[in-house]
């Protein structure tokens, strides 16, 4: 059973980019989930800036802002897209312009990027429509990345999860994952979607980048960041109370912290000249 939102969604009756109740519930706690929610690696944003041929990022799904602030604070101007008026408002609080819509149906009016960007949101984005788009609305040169995390607390702490998540909803199709998943899926993921890049004939041969780190949770910590997981946003108080406990008292168990390795992965590609 995974603990944390996927790069591809849990398995869904719909696609899902249509899976519309869970993508737009991550705004029910905008401040918990910008709090709890980690950055990205300063090397990869690093990396996107230089490769560009200016300075202006569109962010796509760009919640709170939490990528589009590290790219303002490389130097970038940012304009975000987010349907989720409240995580798009919450943003604007923290200083990013940002745009309320779907990135399907959002109208960029003639604008034009240095640089498309989409973190840990992609899978939300209709994947007939979403490189198209992006290429539409790069200038030649410019690079379209998406990218996320890939990240998995140890067994202590993911096994009781999967034992309490199946007590709390047994219905949830998430029951037939296992407690852990292993990168290559996600690589997998991820290889497809510069397929999906390829495919629209409008960039150059698109690349997979992918960068290891490690952070430190207290039980506290893990606890806040849990409720603003996909599996976790849509369930009753009392049921995530349970789930909670279950997990607080695993980490209590090795000691009240616990370190987890994160992979964070990319496919990019830079837009052709049309020339």
């Amino acid at each position: 059973m995974p603990t944390l939102p996927r790069e591809q969604p849990e398995p869904s009756p719909a696609e899902p980019h249509e899976a519309r109740r869970m993508a737009e519930s991550f705004g029910l706690d905008a401040p918990r989930y910008d709090q709890a929610r980690p950055g990205y690696p300063d090397a990869l944003v690093a990396r996107i800036v230089a490769g560009g041929p200016g300075l202006y990022v569109l962010d796509v799904g760009c919640g709170t802002g939490i990528a589009a602030r590290q790219f303002q604070a490389a130097g970038c101007t940012v304009l975000g897209v987010e349907p989720d008026a409240r995580m798009a408002d919450f943003a604007r609080v923290l200083g990013l312009e940002v745009e309320v819509a779907s990135f399907e149906s959002w109208q960029p009016a003639g604008r034009t990027f240095d640089a498309v960007v989409a973190a840990q949101s992609w899978h939300w984005v209709d994947p007939a429509v979403g490189a198209v788009k992006a290429a539409r609305v790069l200038r030649p040169g410019g690079r379209l990345a998406i990218f996320g995390h890939v990240y998995e607390p140890p067994a202590e702490v993911a096994e009781p999860f999967a034992a309490a998540y199946r007590r709390a909803a047994p219905d949830s199709p998430l029951n037939a994952q296992p407690a852990r998943r292993p990168l290559d899926l996600y690589e997998a993921a991820y290889a497809k979607s510069a397929d999906k890049i390829r495919e629209t004939g409008q960039f150059n041969d698109p690349e997979q980048w992918r960068f290891d780190w490690e952070q430190s949770y207290t039980r506290d910590q893990w606890l806040d960041l849990l409720p603003t997981t996909g599996s976790l946003t849509q369930l009753r108080p009392g049921k995530l109370a349970e789930i909670l406990d279950a997990v607080g008292c695993a980490i209590d168990s090795l000691g009240g912290r616990f370190t987890m390795n994160y992979t964070t992965l990319a496919a990019t590609a830079v837009r052709a000249d049309p020339s």
